[in-house]
């Protein structure tokens, strides 16, 4: 099956324009041509040091509706995105969609791109999930900590790494509030975890990263939102290009990178709970015997594969060397073996 291709056109000034303000988030004018329809959008750069890449990613904004084309530069794979929320999906954890494509800027082929469904109002319309707010963690000084992993001391304010997009400034203050009581509450910590967060949306959300190897996913690379009928939290799995055996910039790493505990302070306040480390050990235990297999995944791995593999041979634009995408379903194979060892012993720690 061919890939959709989408087509912008930009003019000389926007196109001068992007290129001048490539840091700062600037939208410009731009027409797609996507299945023989015009449509005017707003196109700008997306990302963080992947704007200094030679292959660039773009947010794009068709009237309320936002979509991000990531060029996945880093990933020799082209897959670990889409994989990752495919896995999140199947063990019940919202996620964006994702589709491979083509892009075409001004008449020149940019090559394959991955293109992901942005989590907004749209995102939680389409699930019939009501929301009350929504936070993007940016950084890692959203750890639910009282301290900035950066100065080592305690935070300006504990909204420190996220940012707000849906929502006013009670939720600021709400989510402040929560990372507060998450550090200092004791005794009647658990009785405000249990009110105040979804564990189990947490523990499966906590479960996929440990299992996919996302090392940045624990402290930034999640959205977290208050679901409007429980006035609970729960968390969104966001960027996990570095899993499934490579770290962020692709390069091979350890099986065993990852904690099954993971990286923060809420999940170090959960796990201390002793009925809630008993769930969390039955969920990776249940998961590692169905979901995460190479009977369930590897086909996935393989139809995606093979799906993209020509568009990737004519993509000149690309970070690795064909032959490194060729043997990509090998490091998938063997990351989910290896993975699935070493959650099994760790489990008998836990």
């Amino acid at each position: 099956m061919a890939l959709p291709v989408y087509k912008f056109d930009l003019g000389a000034y926007e196109t001068k324009m992007m290129k001048k303000h490539i840091w700062d988030g600037t939208f410009v004018n731009a027409r797609l041509h996507f299945n023989g329809k015009p449509f005017a959008v707003r196109i700008r750069y997306r990302g963080g040091h992947t704007r200094n890449y030679p292959k660039k990613s773009y947010e794009v904004r068709i009237g309320d509706i936002t979509y991000h084309f990531n060029a996945e530069y880093d990933d020799p794979s082209m897959m670990r995105n889409a994989m990752s929320f495919h896995f999140f999906q199947t063990i019940g954890v919202p996620s964006p969609l994702t589709r491979h494509c083509e892009l075409y800027i001004n008449g020149v082929n940019e090559g394959v791109y991955l293109l992901i469904e942005a989590v907004n109002r749209k995102f939680f319309r389409r699930r019939k999930i009501k929301v009350r707010s929504l936070m993007y963690a940016d950084n890692d000084s959203a750890n639910f900590s009282l301290v900035s992993p950066d100065t080592r001391k305690r935070k300006r304010t504990l909204f420190e790494g996220y940012r707000l997009v849906i929502g006013s400034d009670a939720d600021r203050t709400k989510l402040k509030r929560f990372v507060h009581n998450v550090n200092k509450l004791q005794k009647s910590r658990p009785a405000y975890l249990k009110r105040r967060l979804d564990s189990d949306n947490y523990l499966r959300w906590l479960a996929g990263a440990v299992l996919t190897g996302n090392y940045d996913g624990f402290d930034q690379n999640y959205a977290l939102y208050e679901h409007a009928p429980t006035g609970k939290y729960r968390i969104i799995p966001w960027d996990y290009e570095g899993t499934w055996g490579r770290n962020c910039y692709g390069e091979r790493c350890s099986a065993h990178l990852v904690r099954i505990t993971g990286y923060n302070q809420l999940t170090e306040a959960l796990l201390e709970q002793k009925h809630v480390r008993s769930r969390y050990r039955e969920l990776l235990e249940q998961l590692v015997s169905t979901a995460f297999t190479t009977s369930r995944i590897m086909p996935v791995v393989e139809n995606m594969h093979q799906r993209i593999s020509s568009y990737m041979y004519r993509d000149s634009n690309r970070k690795w060397p064909y032959r490194t995408f060729a043997s990509e379903p090998d490091i998938f194979r063997s990351y989910i073996q290896e993975r699935r060892e070493i959650v099994l012993k760790e489990l008998e720690k836990l």
